[in-house]
């Protein structure tokens, strides 16, 4: 559910109309809505009846207005990189409630998260391990640890988002995770507190869960047995979102099935929710700048592209496009694509829209989930205006970018001066 809904003949963002934000802010423009994050994040975080924390997927929108809003709801935050440790700190986030993931962690970034004091480091190679025990060691902390198994488990999705099979080159194989937790028990400045997984996104189905659960509780009781105390189970994210007809379960039926999986253990599990909290809080605005015609093919030419939102071209992903103001007019089949000079620059294929004309807007639909994100300034396409709209109140959370913006880090060779050996 979301707060995006017509009313008087045309498309709100609560209780602000869309066509006001386009004439506001200009296009293309992203819009979120406060409200639909709050529905999102509160329906998820009581659907687990057991000692929990939810740590949002920074990087599934990562704007410091949205990490901020989801701090004060009581979220923690799911890091990657150490760009995004600085982007939840900034927003307020408490450091024990941040999770710190990601295959290729940096000197400088675990030293970084060391200094913060984050709740735990997922470790996803015994390479890795070494390296926080060093840096922790320099500096005088401890790092508490979990390590990412992978439990080579199908979680039957995108196979660019799936993270959990052993082809992947997320986590430690399940095979030599006993030993690695001895190491990590030996290692100097490390604390083995934790169990991590995370198999993939955009999951439509509850048994992957439970199926990687059962190895983990495998795990977990082997751990015990070799006086190896595990207090946090970290299960990652990729619970599903309604893109066009998929029917994902409701984090209600998850949170029932893990609970009772998990009768009798004494942890604390960890969620890291991204794209079921913010995905369907936000919207993609766009204008119709051009309809084309070929002998094969009708286009609808607008001037978002593959730069603002480039899931439709990586991963050929579903977004819903309806008319932000209706007219009542005939259906026709149309390549929506963007200005960018490329084949694959296009937001739907094949679709049947009403019939549309230059100047009128578009709203494209789940677009809150690595949407901006994932946003770049290929053509030298500055990036899009950010909107957060709370009740009848529009923010402007990140303006749009200009051209000086483009180059604002480059120095440009001039006549060879200031030149280096």
């Amino acid at each position: 559910m979301h707060h995006f809904h017509y009313q008087d003949g045309e498309l709100w963002a609560e209780d602000v109309k869309v066509t006001d934000l386009a004439e506001r802010y200009e296009t293309p423009l992203y819009v979120y809505s406060a409200a639909t994050l709050k529905r999102h994040f509160q329906a998820f975080d009581s659907a687990f009846n057991r000692p929990h924390l939810c740590c949002f997927s920074v990087k599934s929108n990562s704007n410091l207005s949205i990490l901020k809003l989801l701090g004060q709801f009581g979220a923690g935050m799911d890091i990657v990189s150490g760009g995004e440790l600085h982007r939840a700190l900034t927003a307020g986030i408490d450091p024990h409630k941040i999770v710190f993931s990601g295959v290729g962690k940096q000197k400088h970034e675990i030293q970084a998260a060391l200094m913060a004091d984050i709740l735990i480091f997922n470790i996803e190679s015994v390479q890795e391990l070494y390296q926080l025990s060093e840096q922790a060691q320099f500096l005088g902390k401890t790092a508490r640890i979990s390590l990412r198994i992978n439990p080579d488990i199908d979680p039957q999705t995108h196979p660019y988002i799936s993270t959990g099979l052993e082809q992947n080159k997320f986590g430690i194989d399940i095979s030599q995770a006993l030993e690695t937790y001895r190491l990590a028990q030996q290692l100097p400045g490390i604390d083995p507190i934790g169990i991590d997984c995370h198999i993939g996104s955009q999951l439509t189905k509850i048994s992957p869960f439970l199926d990687a659960l059962e190895r983990l509780k495998d795990l977990y009781n082997q751990l015990s047995e070799q006086d190896i105390h595990i207090k946090y189970l970290d299960l990652g994210g990729g619970l599903g979102i309604p893109y066009s007809e998929e029917t994902p379960p409701h984090p209600v039926e998850l949170g029932q099935a893990l609970t009772k999986s998990l009768q009798g253990y004494d942890l604390t599990l960890i969620l890291e929710p991204g794209r079921v909290i913010s995905g369907n809080a936000g919207i993609l605005v766009t204008r119709v700048l051009f309809f084309k015609q070929s002998k094969t093919k009708n286009f609808v030419v607008i001037d978002a592209a593959m730069n603002d939102l480039i899931r439709p071209s990586l991963y050929n992903a579903y977004h819903r496009v309806d008319e932000v103001v209706p007219q009542g007019r005939d259906e026709q089949s149309v390549d929506i694509v963007g200005p960018i000079c490329e084949t694959g620059d296009f937001l739907a294929q094949d679709r049947l829209i009403p019939q549309v004309s230059p100047g009128e807007l578009l709203a494209v639909y789940t677009a809150g989930a690595y949407g901006f994100t994932m946003s770049s300034q290929y053509n030298s396409r500055p990036r899009a205006a950010e909107v957060l709209i709370d009740g009848d109140q529009s923010y402007l959370i990140r303006r749009r970018e200009i051209y000086q913006d483009l180059m604002a880090l480059e120095k440009p060779y001039l006549d060879g001066e200031g030149g280096t050996m």
